[in-house]
């Protein structure tokens, strides 16, 4: 019988990759403020987080945490269906149900474990879901516990959508899955032709809008009010670790639905809730999105600003059109090499190999924060000209 095991022990890329001192991935962060952090014992800037906003440090959110710690303890020692949920949770759903302008909301653990916990109960053997194929591995994950059949579509294309949904049986229940932002190249989904298109098959629509939540909307509503559209989604996704600073993820829709979802979703019933202080976290965060978009538009100022420099350096960042920018190079070694580059003249990024993204795609994966001064990014700017020249990835 062949060893279980051996796949772990002839697995070397990333002692390879040590050795040759390029080794891009768990990197250990000793000091954690916002925009700077400590690497190795050196101050460096962070350009890697999906701290948009910056709420990470902002002091309502450190207080209301705090203060739910000191209220609560550490952690709710359970699931939600049993012990594990407090007045706390309720709030939160109530608050984030305004927020969406849906009927109802449930927040999950982690966001990763939201996409699971909604698709898989969602989706039996006589349904189908359709997804962009490059939604979140979460997604992945999640249209792979159900039974439903998959059917992937060209990224943002509504006529490969339309043929993937004239494909599906007509006895099936179907669900369409995109991302509002996605997360390696920046760019937003086209929902207005992608949701009409859905809407033609009687396909409910879901949208993991993680990215784009806090970021885009004239409210900080994500990419859905973006496009005017908040009442055209039947189910809108969001995650906490990003504009939110906390740990986390929910899901808003119809009450009835929501409510299937909370009875029948493994993920949640067996999965220790939300701890107090990441609950309070997320409250006092959604209240700051509200209360001062003066932060937002300091991002747009920001990803304005960073992106006019780089595409005028030279650099390919692709479809960016948020505070993601990548700068696409194109093979491991190159973007390893211009990672560590980076790294040693301060600057923390990003480095996204294959099959992170697709072959020739490879790329560092650069994200802006609110709280980045022009300084900041004036310095980042610099740094990453002259190494993108040293290495020739962009044109002396």
């Amino acid at each position: 019988m062949v060893d279980l095991f051996d796949k772990c022990y002839s697995f070397n890329r990333d002692t390879e990759a040590k050795a040759a001192g390029i080794y891009p991935f768990f990197k250990a962060i000793s000091r954690l403020d916002g925009p700077h952090v400590t690497v190795d014992g050196r101050d460096m800037i962070m350009i890697g987080s999906n701290n948009y906003l910056g709420l990470t440090t902002h002091p309502k959110v450190k207080e209301a945490s705090l203060r739910a710690l000191e209220m609560f303890g550490t952690s709710c020692s359970g699931s939600r269906f049993l012990n594990g949920t407090l007045e706390m949770h309720e709030e939160l759903e109530r608050s984030l149900a305004r927020f969406m302008g849906k009927e109802s909301a449930q927040v999950f653990s982690t966001g990763f474990q939201t996409n699971q916990g909604v698709i898989a109960p969602l989706l039996d053997r006589g349904d189908s879901v359709v997804i962009d194929r490059l939604v979140h591995a979460s997604i992945i994950e999640g249209t792979r516990l159900s039974f439903g059949k998959v059917r992937r579509f060209r990224h943002n294309d509504a006529e490969s959508l339309r043929r993937n949904l004239e494909a599906c049986p007509k006895d099936h229940g179907v669900l369409v899955i995109v991302d509002g932002v996605y997360s390696m190249d920046g760019d937003i989904a086209h929902l207005p032709e992608l949701i009409a298109t859905a809407k033609e098959f009687g396909a409910r629509v879901m949208v993991d809008d993680a990215h784009g939540l806090g970021v885009l909307g004239e409210g900080g509503r994500g990419t859905l009010e973006h496009f005017n559209m908040l009442d055209q989604a039947d189910l809108i996704m969001g995650t906490f670790s990003k504009s939110f600073a906390s740990l986390g993820g929910f899901i808003t829709g119809d009450e009835r639905v929501i409510n299937y979802i909370k009875h029948h979703s493994r993920a949640l019933l067996f999965s220790a809730s939300m701890p107090p202080a990441a609950i309070a976290a997320v409250q006092a965060a959604l209240e700051v999105v509200q209360s001062e978009p003066e932060i937002r538009k300091t991002l747009w100022r920001n990803f304005l600003f960073f992106k006019e420099a780089l595409d005028g350096l030279g650099f390919n960042t692709g479809a960016s059109e948020t505070p993601i920018i990548p700068l696409i190079i194109g093979d491991d070694f190159r973007t390893a090499l211009f990672w560590k580059r980076l790294l040693d003249d301060g600057v923390f990024t990003n480095c996204v190999l294959a099959p992170g993204v697709p072959p020739g795609t490879q790329r560092i994966r650069t994200s802006l924060m609110a709280t980045h001064t022009l300084e900041d990014l004036e310095k980042v700017v610099e740094i990453l000209g002259r190494a993108g020249r040293q290495l020739g990835i962009i044109a002396n």
